[in-house]
C-alpha cells in the first residue's frame, strides 16, 4: 500500500466519519458508523508496524507526514481507544437519551478530535504539531460542555483558559526553537522538522533552546495533565461524556507528551541528557506528590480516575527523565496500558452513573451485587490502575523501577514509589467501598448488561492483559521506537 495512503487515511477516514455525522445525523443506523475511524487508525498502524522496525520510516508530502516506530505506536494507542470509546459511545448516548442535535454534534465533535491526534502524531513539522494540538483544545471544550449543565460549562471554560496558557507557552517554545535553528543556518522550510533539528543540534544555540525546551515541556505539559498547568483535568474529565473522558485520558495525554517526547530528543542532543532530566524530575514527583495528595481526598470516583490520570502521567515524565532505552520502553508500555485501562474505567464510570445516578464514592454499595458485568469490568479497570498483575502497567512501572536505579536514580524512585503507594492506598480503599458489599436494596435483582456495554470494556480488558503477559507480536516495533526517545 503506497506510504501517502497509510499516512493520510488516519486523519482523513476521521474527518469523512465526521463529515458523513454532520450531513447524516445520529441515529439508530449510523450509531455504529462511528467504528470506522478507528478501525482505519488501527489498519493503517498495524500496516506501518509491519514495515517501520525494517524498512525505516515512511514518510509523504515531501517529507511533511513521516511515520516512525514511535509515530506507530502512539497510532496504535489512538486506534485501540478510539475503537473501544466509539464502541462505547450508542449505548452510553442511548442511556442518556439525548437528543438528535446533540448527538449529531457529539458524533462530529468525537471524530473531528480524533483526526486532530492523529495529524499531530504523524506530522513532522513542530508547527503543525502545536497546530494540531491546539485544534483538539477548540474541539474538546465542546465536548466538556456538552451536557449544557452549570458545572459543564464552567469546567469547558476553564479547560479553555488553562489549556490556552499552556498551547501560549508551547508556541513561544516552538518561536525559540525555530529561531535557534534559523540562526543556525537551518533553510526555512526544515527550521522545525524535528529530525533535522534533531540531526543538526550541535548547532543550535544552547541558552535559546534551554528556554525554547523549558517553554515547550511547560506548554504541552499543560496538556498532558502535568504540574502546574493541571487544573483543568479533574474538571474536564469528571463533566465530560464517558467515552470522551476516555479518549481525553487515554490518548490525548500521551500525544501530548509526545510532543514532550520530541522536544527531550533535540535537547539531549544539543544540550546533554542533564538539562531536560533535571526538569522532568522536578515536574514529575511534584505531579505525583499532588495527585497522591488529592486522591486520599477525594469523594467523586469520576475526578478520582482523572487524579489517577495525573498520577500516571507523573510516571511516565519520570520515565522519560531517566531516558535510557529501558525507561524508554516501559514509557510506551505505560502509555498504551494506561490508555486501555483508563478508557475501560471512564466507559464503565459512565454506565455506573446511569446506573446509581450519582458520582459521589459514598452513595456507589455492594456494585458487584448489583450490576456483575459491570462492577467486573469497573474493578478490573481499578486493579490495572493499580499496576497489579497479568495488566501490562505492573510491568510498565517495574521497567521504570529498573531503569531508574540503573541509571543513578535510585532515591527519585525511591520516594515515586512512595507516592505511588500512598494513591494505590487511595484508590483501592474507595475501589472496595464501592464493588464490595450489600447494596442500597440487598434483595433486588442485579442488572444486567447488553452486550453493547459489556464487549468493549471486556476486549480493552483483555489487550491490558495481553499486554501485560507478552508484546511479543509488537516486540520489534517496541523496541525501535525506544531507541527513538532513549539513550
Amino acid at each position: 500500500m503506497p506510504d501517502a495512503l497509510l499516512l493520510t487515511a488516519p486523519a482523513a477516514a476521521p474527518l469523512a466519519v465526521a463529515a458523513g455525522y454532520a450531513a447524516l445525523g445520529w441515529r439508530r443506523t449510523t450509531a455504529w458508523a462511528g467504528l470506522l475511524s478507528p478501525a482505519a487508525i488501527l489498519a493503517c498502524a498495524t500496516a506501518l508496524a509491519a514495515r517501520v522496525p525494517t524498512r525505516g520510516p515512511a514518510t509523504a508530502y515531501d517529507g511533511l507526514l513521516r511515520a516512525d516506530a514511535l509515530t506507530v505506536w502512539i497510532l496504535l494507542g489512538i486506534g485501540a481507544v478510539g475503537a473501544l470509546a466509539c464502541a462505547a459511545s450508542p449505548a452510553y448516548l442511548a442511556a442518556e437519551r439525548t437528543d438528535p442535535v446533540s448527538a449529531r454534534r457529539y458524533g462530529v465533535l468525537v471524530h473531528l478530535f480524533l483526526a486532530a491526534m492523529a495529524l499531530a502524531t504523524l506530522t513532522v513539522n513542530l508547527g503543525v504539531l502545536w497546530v494540531a494540538i491546539e485544534a483538539t483544545t477548540i474541539v474538546t471544550a465542546f465536548l466538556v460542555g456538552h451536557h449544557r449543565t452549570r458545572a459543564g460549562v464552567e469546567a469547558a471554560w476553564k479547560y479553555v483558559v488553562i489549556c490556552s496558557v499552556g498551547i501560549a507557552l508551547a508556541f513561544l517554545g516552538t518561536v525559540l526553537v525555530y529561531y535557534a535553528a534559523r540562526h543556525a543556518g537551518i533553510p526555512e522550510s526544515r527550521a522545525l522538522d524535528w529530525p533535522t533539528l534533531a540531526a543538526h543540534a550541535d548547532r543550535l544555540d544552547h541558552p535559546t533552546l534551554r528556554l525554547g525546551t523549558a517553554l515547550a515541556v511547560l506548554g504541552f505539559g499543560a496538556k498532558a495533565g502535568l504540574v502546574p498547568l493541571h487544573a483543568w483535568l479533574p474538571d474536564a474529565h469528571s463533566q465530560a461524556p464517558a467515552p470522551v473522558s476516555a479518549l481525553m485520558s487515554g490518548v490525548l495525554l500521551a500525544v501530548a507528551f509526545t510532543a514532550v517526547l520530541r522536544h527531550k530528543v533535540i535537547a539531549d542532543a544539543a544540550l546533554g541528557t542533564g538539562f531536560a532530566r533535571v526538569l522532568l524530575v522536578a515536574v514529575a514527583l511534584v505531579t505525583l506528590a499532588l495527585a497522591a495528595a488529592l486522591l486520599l481526598a477525594q469523594r467523586d470516583y469520576k475526578r478520582m480516575l482523572a487524579y489517577s490520570s495525573m498520577e500516571h502521567m507523573g510516571l511516565i515524565a519520570l520515565a522519560a527523565a531517566i531516558g535510557t532505552r529501558l525507561a524508554t520502553a516501559a514509557l510506551l508500555l505505560h502509555m498504551a496500558g494506561h490508555g486501555l485501562a483508563k478508557g475501560v474505567a471512564f466507559c464503565s464510570s459512565g454506565h455506573l452513573l446511569h446506573l446509581a445516578g450519582t458520582t459521589r464514592i459514598g452513595r456507589v454499595r455492594g456494585l458487584l451485587g448489583r450490576a456483575p458485568a459491570l462492577g467486573a469490568a469497573f474493578g478490573l479497570a481499578l486493579l490495572a490502575l493499580l499496576a497489579l498483575p497479568p495488566f501490562s502497567l505492573f510491568a510498565s512501572e517495574l521497567g521504570i523501577a529498573r531503569a531508574g536505579f540503573n541509571a543513578g536514580l535510585g532515591w527519585v524512585v525511591a520516594v515515586a514509589l512512595v507516592l505511588v503507594l500512598i494513591a494505590f492506598a487511595a484508590i483501592a480503599g474507595r475501589g472496595a467501598r464501592m464493588l464490595l458489599g450489600a447494596g442500597p436494596v440487598p434483595d433486588a435483582a442485579p442488572a444486567r448488561s447488553g452486550v453493547s456495554v459489556w464487549l468493549p470494556l471486556a476486549a480493552g480488558l483483555a489487550v491490558c492483559a495481553a499486554l501485560g503477559i507478552t508484546v511479543a507480536p509488537l516486540g520489534d516495533l517496541l523496541d525501535a521506537a525506544a531507541a527513538i526517545g532513549g539513550h
